[in-house]
């Protein structure tokens, strides 16, 4: 008889381990950044309390009002630091970045938009965008793992080993993209940026995970002069890291069936056995005026 742990569908069993992981993950979050928060909040009323007792002409709810005015102004762009705006928002090139980022679903929240054309125009802007974005990217992924396919299929040959070239190139490729699209960019973001090299590996692998929480954006510091078409560069690095990315996916994929197609015709196979044993072992049934004997 086969074992009950067998019969249970795939997806209830893929459906718990997804909420099991979900739920240890927020439990892990709220124990590593619950404490760390209540400490900025405590911090944050302190300097609160010295502003308003070193500025005693300037009560709370005018300190509010200053302080959404302020939030106001970043999100338009400003900064208190001259007149200016921050890198110029909507120029052609931070609005050419902005779509790019809208079709990728990475939203950062540094530049949204605040018309209602322009909000309207957004909506549908990424209708159409983002569909088109994973058709685009799932195409040049299986595309690079076409080409990666074809190296190993040929080493494969040459060598007359083909798993262990395809296990060796797949390997290969992915500590070459890696390189390329994760410790390269880390790096020029500590670089460029003066973030420290953990805080570039974050923003590297929060950016191509597509979540773009926001707290770290490329190119938007005021006090930074970056190098010409730096914005450009890393929009470029966007596309081809979420390609690669595509590569990644595509690859486990490939790998997951190819497991579940061994485990399902291992099942099949000792389901058939277990049959013909049945079947062989299953005593024949005694004619008319027979006795079994005992």
């Amino acid at each position: 008889m086969v074992s009950v742990w067998f019969q249970i569908p795939t997806t209830v069993i893929l459906s718990l381990i997804y909420v099991a992981y979900v739920l240890a993950g927020g439990a892990i979050f709220w124990y590593l950044e619950g404490n760390q928060l209540e400490e900025n909040s405590h911090i944050f009323y302190i300097k609160k309390e010295e502003l308003l007792q070193k500025f005693s002409c300037i009560d709370q709810h005018a300190l509010e009002n200053f302080a959404q005015k302020i939030i106001w102004a970043y999100k338009n762009g400003f900064t208190f630091k001259g007149n200016r705006t921050l890198n110029g928002f909507w120029r052609f090139s931070n609005s050419a970045v902005f779509s790019a980022t809208v079709v990728t679903t990475l939203g950062y929240g540094d530049m949204t938009p605040t018309t209602t054309h322009g909000q309207l125009f957004c909506v549908l802007f990424a209708l159409v965008g983002i569909p088109l974005n994973v058709v685009v990217l799932n195409k040049f992924g299986k595309f690079m793992l076409s080409i990666e396919q074809r190296i190993s299929d040929y080493i494969g040959r040459k060598i007359n080993r083909r798993k262990t070239a395809r296990v060796l190139i797949t390997g290969i490729s992915f500590l070459i993209g890696m390189t390329l699209f994760i410790f390269i960019p880390s790096y020029g973001f500590h670089t460029f940026e003066n973030w420290t090299y953990n805080e570039g590996f974050y923003f590297t692998i929060i950016t191509l995970s597509t979540i773009g929480f926001g707290d770290y954006v490329a190119g938007n510091n005021p006090d930074i002069n970056y190098p010409v078409c730096y914005r450009e560069v890393v929009a470029a690095w966007i596309f081809f890291g979420l390609a690669w990315l595509s590569l990644v996916i595509n690859s486990c994929i490939e790998m997951l069936e190819k497991t579940s197609e061994y485990f399902n015709q291992r099942q099949l196979n000792t389901l058939e056995n277990k049959t013909i044993e049945e079947t062989v072992e299953e005593p024949a049934p005694a004619e008319p005026g027979e006795e079994i004997s005992e």
